[in-house]
């Protein structure tokens, strides 16, 4: 029987046909590579553009028993999204739940790799080899410390062990709260202001994040304003990621 991410024995078929993810950028990955598993997500499942599958609420609050409707072959969820008491009752009623547990680049391509093969039994696609070639070949740009908000009112950033922080490290950008107890800490804006960052990026979600709304409270540091989905996203987005996110953080400047 195969195991998830968290070890748990998972009793996926020999086939699956039927797929529900309440997880976003599991959603995108299982519709771009085998559409036709997939039959519920969240609502807050917005890609692909256009996805027409049954919704089940939301990443924290699942309708478990549309999901149990659905008769699912197997539910794909993660363990920073998705609450354990969830999971929990899922298993319970005799649905299979594969978890993912991903906190870095090469975590989730091997994680996303497993969870295909494992959960979803359809051979690696195409997009997956090419996160994979991208990723390697990756160059880091000039070093640069910065803080990386993802909601305001209150401040909150991103901290120790998580998937954005090793994408932005891998582009050369080191994050000054990487070191902090707390995998999203609240942080009052004196203290980011005071931190010794000389970069701020804001991304577009889950807070949006513009030009308007976010840069003014960082006097004379540079922000750089980028895809939440480029930069927090597991999925086929991943191949196109460094070069976008490279673009968007060579655009940083003072408001």
């Amino acid at each position: 029987m195969p195991r998830d991410d968290t070890g748990y024995a998972v009793p996926v078929p020999e086939r699956v046909r039927r797929v529900v993810s309440i997880v976003p950028s599991l959603t995108e990955t299982v519709a771009v590579t085998a559409p036709e598993l997939l039959v519920g997500a969240t609502d807050w499942c917005t890609r692909p553009e256009g996805l027409d599958v049954a919704r089940v609420r939301g990443t924290k609050n699942p309708d478990l028993e549309r999901i149990a409707g659905l008769r699912p072959d197997v539910v794909l969820g993660n363990t920073e999204e998705n609450r354990p008491a969830d999971v929990a009752a899922m298993r319970a009623a005799g649905i299979p739940v594969w978890m993912t547990e991903i906190r870095t680049v090469d975590e989730a391509l091997a994680s996303l790799r497993r969870m295909l093969a494992e959960a979803c039994r359809v051979p690696a696609p195409g997009w997956l080899d090419e996160a994979s070639r991208v990723w390697a070949d990756v160059s880091p740009g000039a070093p640069r410390r910065a803080v990386i908000p993802i909601w305001r009112r209150p401040w909150m950033v991103v901290g120790r062990d998580t998937f954005a922080g090793d994408v932005l490290r891998r582009l050369g950008v080191s994050n000054v709260y990487a070191g902090h107890p707390d995998r999203y800490p609240k942080v009052p804006l004196d203290e980011l202001n005071a931190v010794g960052a000389d970069l701020v990026v804001l991304p577009d979600e889950p807070y949006a994040f513009t030009g308007d709304d976010g840069p003014e409270s960082f006097p004379g540091l540079d922000v750089a304003l980028v895809s939440g989905r480029f930069l927090t996203w597991y999925g086929p987005s991943m191949a196109d990621a460094p070069a976008a996110l490279s673009r968007q953080l060579a655009g940083a400047r003072a408001y």
